[in-house]
């Protein structure tokens, strides 16, 4: 009401001493202004006096417009700075040297993932001393994946590009002070029990904050899983000494037309982000139809 009161009159609020909460301009305030006359109103920008500058939370407390629609001013709350953990300063020098100096590529593509669902509830069942996810299902298709395609296992230097050897999948855990990447070791060797187990003890471990350091490092690929959380599609950030993260969403069930007929089934989109360094799109997308020919046909994951 002040401000449209103001501006019927030609009346700029800064020039108009706020008599409200927190030196707010007020509809009385104005209404004074405009019984004053012309002759006061330029008066607080004629000085030209140089003060202090103001804070976001004073700023804004100076407009009119800082009520609510019955007339009472919203609680201004100050900023507050929190202190970088040594992780969070890590995290931010690795994942700023990563966006500097790596030309990403980004590639997504949808997998139908009725039997992964399946295959795993049936083995949950059947299976003693764990429960696989579909995490687990995921990333040992992507250590599978990575034998038939070496150059996504592998990372770029000025001397050369360096094809892993072994192939170690790190998984991304989220903590309070950010992100850490424990490796599955010999992830293309194991059997998704094993997956299960060991994914299952890094996370806990890591949470407890009791992991050793050399566990923490040498990951040759990285799985990150946001689907838990109703995310359909994300891109990731390539970790230095890696060419690639695969970024995997939520599991959802969809309208799909095949063979003319439109039928549900459920479908995960993944992404994987990678080193235009290391490979091309064609590499990528090569790697991601093996990917998906594993989990779309998940049994061939269990010999």
């Amino acid at each position: 009401m002040a401000r449209r009161l103001a501006r019927e009159h030609d009346l700029e609020l800064g020039q108009i001493q706020g008599s409200g909460p927190r030196g707010r301009v007020v509809k009385a305030d104005v209404e004074q202004a405009i019984a004053k006359g012309p002759q006061a109103r330029p008066a607080a920008a004629a000085t030209g006096a140089a003060g202090p500058v103001p804070s976001a939370s004073q700023a804004a407390g100076s407009h009119a417009a800082d009520v609510d629609e019955h007339g009472r001013p919203y609680i201004s709350r100050p900023d507050r700075t929190v202190k970088l953990s040594q992780m969070r300063k890590t995290i931010a020098k690795r994942m700023g040297q990563a966006k500097r100096e790596i030309p990403h590529i980004y590639l997504t593509m949808p997998i139908v993932m009725d039997k992964a669902v399946a295959l795993r509830a049936e083995f949950n069942l059947s299976v003693d001393g764990t429960k696989a996810s579909l995490n687990d299902l995921v990333i040992l298709a992507a250590a599978r994946a990575l034998r038939k395609h070496p150059r996504v296992n592998a990372y770029y230097t000025d001397n050369g590009i360096v094809e892993r050897g072994d192939v170690h999948v790190g998984v991304a855990v989220a903590l309070d002070d950010g992100l850490i990447v424990p490796p599955v070791r010999f992830a293309d060797q194991k059997t998704l029990k094993q997956i299960s187990i060991d994914v299952r003890d890094l996370g806990t471990r890591a949470k407890e904050k009791t992991l050793k350091p050399e566990e923490l490092t040498g990951s040759t690929f990285t799985v990150s899983n946001l689907g838990m959380f109703g995310i359909e599609e994300f891109c990731a950030i390539v970790n230095p000494g890696e060419a690639a993260i695969l970024a995997v969403g939520a599991v959802q069930d969809e309208a799909v037309v095949e063979d003319g007929q439109i039928v549900a089934r459920k479908r995960m989109r993944v992404t994987l982000c990678s080193d235009h360094r290391v490979f091309d799109g064609a590499e990528s997308a090569k790697y991601l139809q093996t990917l998906r020919k594993l989990l779309e046909n998940p049994l061939s994951l269990l010999t």
